[in-house]
């Protein structure tokens, strides 16, 4: 029910791909093999899930690529109640666009995070929320390659996706910029980082060895990592 929730009128968005061989973390591939690489990814979707569904914040949707087939996402609705949905659009910043004006036309806000940020949990996720639903417009969770690992948005803002060279260290900057000319006010989160190369691999295997509770995935959920 809604007023489980903290934030009722609100919604989180997760977007994931389908954790094929080949196509999802390619750049770990030479450490894990394409099997350990999207073996890895299931974990990492379903750490954000499990935390999502303890938190409790708000209605949480599963933002699926290329399609909602996938049985890995079958689960993930299973085990967690999310809504599933398709992405749409082209590039990452039309398929982030048309996510949250979905979203927008449903509730108040509405924060968005990838599948894989490891370093995102329910302090930073309630942080999102608080920040949207004291005025801000705008939220940004930075990450350490220059990207953003969260974007919460409490109105929808034309133009903030586009013109932005997407996997790149200038992404959030140019965010910035797009911000400061629609005149949209923001907070930033303190600075995170997700699981892409082999540097970011061994940091979280020091996670996992010196702190375990931090990266325990699927806990009293069916999906096994």
């Amino acid at each position: 029910m809604n007023d489980a929730f903290t934030f009722p009128n609100a919604r989180l968005l997760i977007f994931a791909k389908a954790p094929i061989p080949g196509r999802v973390k390619t750049r770990l591939a030479g450490q894990l093999g394409t099997r350990g690489a999207a073996a890895l990814y299931r974990c990492l979707v379903a750490r954000i899930l499990t935390v999502a569904w303890s938190a409790r914040l708000c209605p949480v949707e599963l933002w699926c690529a290329p399609d909602a087939r996938h049985g890995f996402f079958s689960a993930c609705r299973r085990d967690y109640g999310v809504r599933l949905r398709r992405q749409r659009g082209g590039d990452l910043g039309q398929r982030m666009d048309d996510a949250l004006k979905q979203a927008l036309r449903e509730a108040d806000s509405a924060v968005l995070v990838g599948g894989d940020c490891v370093s995102v949990g329910a302090t930073e996720l309630r942080a999102a929320f608080e920040r949207l639903a004291a005025g801000q417009d705008a939220v940004l969770g930075p990450a350490t390659d220059g990207g953003y690992l969260l974007v919460g948005l409490s109105r929808p803002c034309p133009g903030m996706f586009r013109g932005i060279a997407w996997s790149s260290a200038t992404v959030l900057e140019a965010t910035r910029r797009r911000l400061n000319q629609a005149g949209v006010s923001w907070a930033e989160l303190p600075v995170g980082w997700d699981v892409d190369t082999p540097a970011d691999l061994r940091r979280l295997r020091r996670l996992a060895r010196d702190a375990p509770a931090l990266t325990r995935v699927g806990e009293g959920r069916g999906i096994a990592c």
